[in-house]
């Protein structure tokens, strides 16, 4: 991967994402773009010189927010410099505006081959994302992006859970993958869910057969498993392996699949999974 794209508002989240990007980077030929979307802090308007708040406008107003923004500045700088230590490349990207917007600006102006966004449950601003923005990102985005939840600290991905739903070509996705895992020195599993709840639109053995010819995948690789709901099924296969990776892969779908006939398990598992999730974009 030649560039990494992580978000980070200098929290135990952001520290988590920045763990899993190093282990996914080269250090000879990755660079690590971490981003911080500044948002000024807004005053009462209707505060006025003497209040408790400072009025828009004021010394004190100005002063305030002025060292607010040279802290995180600050901070930023800080972060850049721990990761070049460690012998990592790094470009430290300071913007204004809304952290949605920003790593969409961002994708467009670098195109990094990842973004690593870490998961909150806390509050802080991908907790209040992960209903919309944040999902969106993960979803639909030009690139793929791993969600790391807030109890992980990864350090290895070593376990490697692909979750299939065998319904479409994931050819040009396994391909990717299959670097990946030789990058990282990984053992991958393929893992197929049937549920009641979930519908089978095409015969799972449409697309077994060219995956495991086109890869030579053995059939210990491959597992199948039914269980009530996909993503319980899912998670519980990730913990038998003890898998520390999970990943799956994403595509546009029409408002028919999305809400009645076929809901998206990936969409459930950006906010559910207690295992980082690393989601791949299918091209139509």
């Amino acid at each position: 991967m030649n560039k990494i794209l992580i978000p980070i508002d200098f929290s135990t989240n952001a520290d988590h994402a920045l763990s899993a990007a190093k282990i996914m980077a080269d250090k000879e030929h990755t660079t690590l773009l971490i981003l911080h979307a500044y948002q000024p802090y807004i005053a009462d308007v209707n505060a006025v010189t003497g209040s408790v708040l400072p009025g828009v406008g004021s010394p004190d107003f100005l002063g305030m927010t002025s060292e607010l923004e040279s802290e995180f500045h600050k901070r930023l700088d800080q972060y850049a410099d721990s990761l070049r230590d460690e012998g990592f490349n790094v470009t430290a990207l300071w913007e204004l505006g809304g952290i949605e917007s920003c790593i969409k600006e961002a994708v467009t102006e670098y195109s990094p081959d990842l973004i690593v966004m870490g998961r909150t449950g806390s509050g802080s601003f991908l907790d209040k994302l992960i209903g919309s923005s944040a999902t969106d990102i993960a979803m639909h985005s030009t690139c793929p992006v791993m969600v790391v939840p807030p109890q992980i600290t990864p350090k290895q991905f070593k376990e490697v859970v692909y979750a299939t739903q065998l319904e479409y070509s994931e050819l040009d996705v396994l391909k990717q993958v299959y670097v990946l895992m030789n990058h990282l020195g990984s053992r991958l599993s393929l893992l197929k869910i049937n549920s009641d709840s979930q519908l089978d639109i095409q015969a799972d053995n449409q697309y077994l057969q060219e995956i495991k010819d086109t890869f030579e995948i053995p059939d210990h690789d491959v597992v199948i498993r039914s269980s009530k709901h996909v993503l319980d099924g899912i998670e519980e296969y990730c913990d038998e392996v003890q898998a520390d990776l999970l990943i799956m892969s994403a595509r546009e779908r029409s408002f028919l699949e999305e809400f009645l006939i076929n809901p998206s398990v990936t969409r459930k598992l950006i906010v559910d999974t207690h295992v980082p999730l690393l989601i791949f974009h299918l091209k139509d």
